[in-house]
C-alpha cells in the first residue's frame, strides 16, 4: 500500500529519531567535542555537494525571468521577515521566548531547492525559472540570512557574533565549499548524477549529523525542561499560520502582478518554503549549539508542514491543468 502524503517522508521520521536519540543518549564532553569538529567538515562537504549538482545550463535557463525571480526573492527575504515580526505580539504568547527566536531565523533562511523544484514539476509549473529561483535562493541566503538575523534577532549578537564575522564565518564555512564544488562539476558532475541516489543519504546524514550535535548540547543544557509541551503544541499553530500566510500572500501577488499559471506555480512553490539542509547548516554557523538546538526545532515542524500541505496543493494544481486541457480539446 501506497504511503499517504499527509505521513511524514522517511527523512522526517529519520529527524525525529535523531533527536529522540539525542534527548535520551546526548553526546557530552570530549565525544561531544570532538563532534562539534567533525560536523564542520561535514558541513563543508554538504554545501561542497550543493555547488556540484548546480547546473550552470539550467540556471541560464531560467534567469531572464527577472520579474519572477524578484517576487521570489522578495517574498522569501523580505515577506517571510515581516511575517514573522507583525505577528510576534499574537504569536509569541503561544510558545517560549527560544522557540520564537527559531521561528524568527527561519522566517530569514532561503527557500528550499530540490522540493520546490518537485512540486513545481508536478503542478506543471515553468520548471527552468524553478531551477534558477532556488539556486539563487540558496546562493544569496549564504549572505542575506546574516544581515538579517542582525536585523530581526539583534539579541543574537549575544549569541557570539556581529554580522561581519557572521558574514565571514559562512564564507569560510559554506561558501567556499559551494564555489569549491560548482567550479569541479565539469569533471565530478557526471559522478554526482550517476550517483545521485547514493549521495542523498551523504547530504541527508549530514543534516542528521548536525541535528544531533546540535541537540545534544541543547539537552545537556536543560531544553526540555525549557519547552513544555503546550509551546511546542502552540508551536505547531504559529508554523501553520506563516505557512498559510506565504502561500495566500504568494498566489495573491502572483495573480495581482499578472504572471501566468505555470508562473504562479513556481512563485507559490519556490517563495513559501523555506530549507532545512541550508538552515541548519547556517543555525550551526551562526549559533553556539546550546542555543542551536532550540533554533533548528521550529525549522523542523515547518519543514513537514510544507511538504505536506505543498503535496496537495501540488496535486490540485495537476488536476486543474488536465480539466483545462481537456476543456480546450473539448
Amino acid at each position: 500500500m501506497a504511503r499517504s502524503r499527509l505521513l511524514p517522508d522517511n527523512f522526517t521520521l529519520a529527524l525525529l529519531g535523531t533527536v529522540a536519540l539525542a534527548s535520551i543518549l546526548p553526546a557530552t564532553g570530549s565525544m561531544g567535542a570532538l563532534l562539534e569538529h567533525v560536523t564542520v567538515g561535514v558541513v563543508a562537504l554538504l554545501f561542497f555537494m550543493h555547488g556540484a549538482k548546480l547546473s550552470r545550463q539550467a540556471v541560464l535557463a531560467g534567469i531572464g525571468h527577472w520579474r519572477l525571480h524578484l517576487l521570489v526573492v522578495g517574498c522569501t527575504f523580505a515577506l517571510f521577515p515581516l511575517l514573522g515580526l507583525a505577528l510576534q505580539p499574537v504569536l509569541a504568547p503561544l510558545v517560549t521566548p527560544e522557540l520564537y527566536v527559531g521561528v524568527l531565523f527561519l522566517c530569514v533562511l532561503p527557500a528550499t531547492v530540490q522540493s520546490a523544484i518537485a512540486f513545481t514539476a508536478v503542478a506543471g509549473g515553468n520548471m527552468a525559472a524553478a531551477v534558477c529561483s532556488a539556486s539563487a535562493s540558496t546562493l544569496l541566503g549564504i549572505f542575506i540570512t546574516p544581515v538579517l538575523v542582525s536585523v530581526v534577532l539583534p539579541q543574537a549578537g549575544s549569541a557570539g557574533q556581529d554580522v561581519l564575522a557572521g558574514i565571514l564565518r559562512i564564507m569560510v564555512q559554506l561558501m567556499l565549499p559551494f564555489a569549491a564544488g560548482h567550479l569541479l562539476r565539469p569533471w565530478i558532475g557526471g559522478f554526482m548524477g550517476r550517483h545521485a541516489a547514493a549521495l542523498k543519504y551523504v547530504d541527508q546524514g549530514s543534516v542528521l549529523l548536525v541535528v544531533y550535535t546540535a541537540f545534544s548540547a541543547a539537552v545537556a543544557g536543560g531544553l526540555w525542561q525549557l519547552l513544555p509541551l503546550p509551546a511546542l503544541a502552540g508551536l505547531l499553530v504559529v508554523c501553520a499560520v506563516i505557512l498559510g500566510l506565504a502561500l495566500t500572500f504568494t498566489t495573491w501577488l502572483s495573480r495581482r502582478l499578472g504572471f501566468a499559471r505555470e508562473d504562479e506555480i513556481t512563485i507559490v512553490f519556490c517563495g513559501s518554503k523555506k530549507s532545512l539542509v541550508s538552515g541548519v547548516p547556517i543555525a550551526k554557523v551562526l549559533f553556539d549549539s546550546e542555543a542551536a538546538g532550540a533554533i533548528v526545532l521550529p525549522l523542523m515542524v515547518f519543514h513537514q508542514m510544507q511538504l505536506m500541505v505543498c503535496a496537495v496543493l501540488a496535486q490540485r494544481y495537476a488536476r486543474q491543468g488536465r480539466a483545462a486541457t481537456v476543456a480546450a480539446q473539448g
